[in-house]
């Protein structure tokens, strides 16, 4: 499965994988102010955006081995993972099934935790109402938690844009990430077997990841570090795109400054 990618800088190789049902289009303020940084890369997950969805059954390890195959692809040996929500789950996949590739983690809004009964049964709801022709759920069932109260309250062009990519995700591949997201294992066991830096970001107001989660996952690594983004819920790279990059750029200067003098 070849993804469609958008890639942006020189230097030490930062993925950055996106949130659902959202594609790489998310993250156009990181390829912006972190391209003087790193090499930022942004695919966008199979089905989303640019990138056909294909046959495999659903899974997070699929995403996963589709995020190494682009990196064959970029000629790239080990480069920082790092993902937001959804992006998240893959990342953690990716250190199961590829940690000789991971220079460092970053995970955005995100939890280790597998669903629980009741989320997964919502995920099914889901799945099954867009491939009835129902995208209007997206709308109204999953857009309301991706921004945080402040900017539901201060930042309406924050909010459109948003919904603008919520309401252009494809049907199939909203089920298909549904169903992928719905299975996921537990990754504690993941997060614990890291020899990596690793970087826990989260929004302040995010209450589908919330803080407890981010400093639950921080704490799981020896030296691991937890950033709360101040004003901003679930997609705390979208509300608060400054302070997010300043986060990331910290943490690949004090933790990866080696790694990012020589070539990936």
């Amino acid at each position: 499965m070849q993804l469609y990618t958008r890639s942006a800088g020189s230097g030490l190789p930062v993925v950055l994988l996106h949130a659902f049902p959202l594609s790489s289009a998310m993250w156009l303020a990181q390829r912006e102010g972190l391209a003087a940084t790193c090499r930022v890369i942004t695919p966008d997950l199979r089905g989303f955006g640019g990138s056909r969805l294909g046959e495999d059954e659903p899974s997070v390890d699929v995403m996963a081995d589709d995020v190494a195959a682009m990196l064959d692809h970029e000629g790239i040996e080990r480069a920082v993972i790092g993902g937001l929500s959804m992006g998240g789950y893959v990342t953690m996949a990716f250190c199961r099934r590829h940690p000789d590739r991971v220079l460092g983690v970053i995970l955005a809004d995100t939890k280790a935790a597998p669903d629980a009964q009741q989320a997964r049964d919502n995920r099914e709801r889901i799945a099954r109402a867009v491939l009835s022709g129902d995208s209007g759920v997206l709308v109204t069932d999953v857009l309301p938690g991706l921004v945080g109260q402040t900017t539901k309250e201060r930042r309406a062009m924050v909010v459109g844009r948003v919904k603008g990519l919520v309401q252009s995700a494809p049907p199939g591949a909203v089920a298909w990430a549904q169903r992928a997201m719905a299975a996921r294992p537990d990754s504690a066991g993941t997060l614990a077997a890291l020899k990596v830096p690793l970087l826990v970001i989260v929004g302040e107001e995010d209450q589908l990841a919330p803080p407890a989660e981010a400093e639950a996952m921080a704490r799981a690594v020896p030296g691991g570090r937890l950033e709360v983004i101040p004003k901003a819920g679930h997609l705390s790279a979208v509300e608060q795109p400054e302070a997010f990059n300043a986060a990331v750029a910290e943490f690949l200067r004090t933790e990866l400054g080696e790694a990012a003098r020589s070539p990936g």
